[in-house]
């Protein structure tokens, strides 16, 4: 398997390798983001590529949302379409390095895209970033769990026996407003920090 870092991420952005990337918020993301009422909220939106999740919080005057990536031509894309953002709002680094504390992360193709053995980290590190009684929020793909990738699948099971030790399992269901080549493969999901 190719190593899954910085310059990999780099690479696949300049080269417009991103086929994952739908062009704007996916419809279940967006339906959740538009139920939160506490604008205030420190909200991180991790591994977040071209970012449409946190442009979109951006745009609904979350401004306490912030952007991480490994990669930096995908932050400046975020950039290049939201001209107004302060630097600090957009971060270019490694999520396992990264330090804070959020009411809410939107988990939106992060985790399938990292390597199944840091899995674990993932989980410790989220719950880590989170304040008491904060949340993970998003989508979880739900295909069969390969070497090929990213992205990579899992299941519903597997995402049970991950996250519960750390995480209340407020919800894990089939997404019923995945787009269309997504549909039958996503858990909208939402853990609270125990």
């Amino acid at each position: 398997m190719e190593t899954l870092d910085k310059t990999y991420w780099e690479e696949r952005y300049k080269s417009d390798d991103v086929a994952w990337d739908t062009g704007s918020i996916t419809p279940p993301i967006k339906q959740y983001i538009d139920q939160l009422t506490d604008k205030n909220a420190r909200i991180l939106v991790p591994g977040a590529g071209n970012g449409h999740e946190f442009a979109y919080l951006a745009e609904n005057g979350f401004e306490n949302a912030t952007v991480l990536d490994i990669a930096e031509t995908p932050l400046k894309n975020i950039a290049a379409r939201l001209p107004h953002l302060t630097a600090e709002r957009l971060i270019n680094a490694d999520f396992f390095e990264h330090y804070g504390t959020y009411n809410l992360i939107i988990e939106q193709t992060f985790f399938c895209a990292l390597p199944p053995a840091l899995r674990q980290n993932y989980v410790t590190k989220m719950h880590s970033l989170l304040a008491p009684g904060g949340k993970l929020a998003g989508l979880l793909f739900d295909f069969e769990l390969t070497e090929q990738g990213p992205p990579f699948g899992g299941s519903r099971e597997e995402y049970v026996n991950l996250f519960a030790p750390l995480f209340k399992i407020n919800m894990l269901h089939r997404a019923y407003n995945s787009i269309k080549r997504r549909e039958g493969k996503e858990l909208f999901f939402i853990f609270e920090k125990k």
